[in-house]
């Protein structure tokens, strides 16, 4: 079997502050150590349970560039660096059986959540809605962030997302979105950026049992399935942000000076179009 395990920085045991998932901050180097350790307790619970697996850990956080080679289990291979191709689930295909999501945190506007946010500061808030043929974007869709949009996007090529870890605030969104999915909580959260956390060791017990617990029940979880065409809302902070995005064909701006919003034919398009959008958000101004 095939598996891809994204491994994102926020809902990773121990870790409360930005200080701890900043390539420019004084304590990432231990927050690239706790992330790394993290994956490795995954990638044994998977091949505690599937021995002969193909195990894929992408690099999800940032620069896509924490996690340490150098420490990461040897019978893993790693998919490092950006831009590429479906982002945080870079490596994912039609011939994935599962996908473990690691360390993932709460979307944008929830919480109390360890350092909640969805992609980037600039992105509010993000809804899809089924399309209704005949009529204009809809206005009542179901809010994503992080979480589902790519179990949504790996629902897309049919596959489940089997295992979430996070704080509980995660465990919770993802909880709501997928009942039949592993969740670990790691960390119980007080605000965004205070947690009561368990110890690291502790947090990788339990999500290698958990993984292997996952990987083995992977055909009794269901994918996250969004079938188009849909409709998409995206909130964003700068207005500038705004005004660049309708510059994206088919993209119009709506329901206010922060809202954008397009039609897609099918997930796939709608994943990659809210990628460009995120992407827009570090030019400003000169």
């Amino acid at each position: 079997m095939k598996a891809l395990i994204s491994v994102d920085m926020e809902g990773i045991s121990g870790i409360v502050h930005s200080s701890e998932t900043n390539p420019e901050r004084y304590d990432y180097l231990r927050g690239r150590e706790l992330m790394t350790a993290e994956a490795n307790a995954v990638i044994a619970g998977v091949l505690d349970a599937e021995p002969t697996a193909d195990v894929l850990v992408a690099d999800a956080h940032g620069t896509f560039r924490n996690l340490l080679p150098e420490q990461l289990d040897r019978r893993a291979r790693l998919v490092r660096g950006k831009p590429r191709a479906l982002n945080m689930l870079a490596g994912l295909d039609e011939e994935t059986d599962a996908a473990l999501f690691v360390g993932y945190h709460v979307r944008a506007g929830e919480g109390p959540g360890v350092l909640a946010h969805t992609m980037n500061g600039e992105i509010l808030d993000v809804r899809v809605a089924v399309h209704a043929p005949g009529e204009g974007v809809t206005t009542t869709g179901r809010s994503l962030g992080e979480i589902g949009l790519n179990a949504a996007m790996a629902g897309h090529f049919g596959v489940p997302v089997v295992l979430l870890s996070g704080d509980d605030a995660a465990c919770a969104e993802a909880a709501a979105l997928i009942p039949e999915a592993v969740t670990v909580p790691v960390k119980e959260a007080l605000g965004m950026a205070a947690a009561v956390t368990l110890h690291p060791e502790e947090a990788r017990d339990r999500l290698r049992r958990a993984a292997a617990d996952a990987v083995t029940r992977r055909t009794e979880i269901p994918p996250l399935a969004l079938t188009g065409p849909l409709d998409v809302e995206v909130d964003l902070a700068g207005a500038h942000t705004v005004d660049l995005a309708t510059l994206v064909p088919g993209v119009t701006r709506t329901g206010g000076a922060r809202t954008v919003a397009f039609t897609a034919p099918d997930y796939a398009t709608a994943y990659r179009l809210i990628l460009l959008l995120a992407q827009l958000s570090p030019i400003r101004l000169a």
